[in-house]
């Protein structure tokens, strides 16, 4: 019986305590939001992972029949796999813009070859 009791006064004590927390903050909000995005583009890389290992496994199991000899049925048209690209964070729209530019800047000065003397 007091072990009930405890735990009952424990949950009330606990639930008051709770209800007293103040509102996230809005940068809580925008973690939590950015948070979220992460998780999503996560979830369409694996995707993408997994849709491209399907096409390999299929292909090799084609090629596998046909040295075989075993006749295979056409192939079901699926639609191909859609690559999500790197993860951008919702704040920084301009970045893509900007970053196809640096890579062409440092890419020049590695072109020329040094002069031996």
């Amino acid at each position: 019986m007091r072990k009930l009791l405890i735990a009952v006064l424990g949950s009330v004590l606990a639930a008051s305590a709770v209800a007293k927390l103040p509102p996230p903050s809005d940068e809580a909000k925008a973690k939590a939001a950015e948070a979220a995005a992460k998780t999503a583009h996560g979830g369409k890389v694996e995707a993408f992972l997994l849709c491209r290992s399907m096409e390999r496994v299929a292909a090799r199991y084609q090629a596998d029949a046909a040295k075989a000899g075993k006749t295979v049925n056409k192939a079901t048209e699926t639609p191909a796999c859609a690559d999500p690209g790197p993860f951008v964070p919702a704040g920084t729209a301009a970045a893509p813009a900007a970053a196809p530019a640096a890579p062409a800047k440092a890419a020049a000065p590695a072109a020329a070859p040094a002069k031996k003397t």
